[in-house]
């Protein structure tokens, strides 16, 4: 049983893998990264066929996007990122789930709004402890109003360059043309 196991071993090569997931939210697609040890079969390295991964890289190409984030001084900020953590609160009406939705921890997500809450001069979410029907959080007047701002000057910036973005991405070399590698 051990021959066999290790026959089949060297008939298979390990290799690390990046797997991309792509999550849908508001009309906008995500994609995080992931890096995973596989093994591929002998067959794969020797017949020169695709490997999964090629595939899933065709599939995952999406088309370029503008990524604003306004600078108010040496530790404000405002960017996509924490505009969709505001925007899930809202829904989720919790910054734990908000957090989860994101795939970033509690920590990291109560850290940002904390953040945010003393960048403006009102807190952009209010928050009540649990209890017996549980606490919660929900953005207050003032994130609201902050959260359509940033969203409507996003959508400008975006109107006002899609050409530069696509005279941009004319330019951009074709795919694997890059590959310094040789395809190996």
């Amino acid at each position: 049983m051990k021959a066999a196991a290790q026959a089949r071993r060297g008939r298979q090569k390990r290799v690390r893998q990046t797997r991309i997931f792509l999550y849908y939210f508001r009309g906008r697609i995500f994609a995080v990264r992931q890096r995973k040890a596989m093994i591929f079969p002998a067959a794969y390295r020797s017949s020169g066929t695709a490997r999964p991964t090629e595939e899933a890289a065709a599939l995952t190409e999406h088309p370029p996007r503008l990524r604003l984030r306004v600078v108010f001084g040496a530790d404000a900020m405002l960017g996509p990122g924490k505009a969709d953590l505001l925007e899930l609160i809202e829904q989720t009406g919790s910054i734990a789930a908000a957090g989860r939705a994101m795939r970033m921890s509690y920590k990291r997500a109560w850290s940002l709004v904390e953040e945010m809450n003393a960048a403006f001069r009102a807190p952009l979410v209010a928050r009540s402890r649990g209890g017996a029907h549980g606490g919660g959080a929900h953005l207050t007047e003032t994130g609201a109003t902050v959260l359509a701002h940033y969203r409507a000057l996003e959508r400008r910036a975006t109107d006002a360059g899609e050409a530069e973005i696509a005279a941009l991405r004319a330019l951009l070399a074709e795919a694997g043309a890059s590959d310094m590698s040789g395809g190996k």
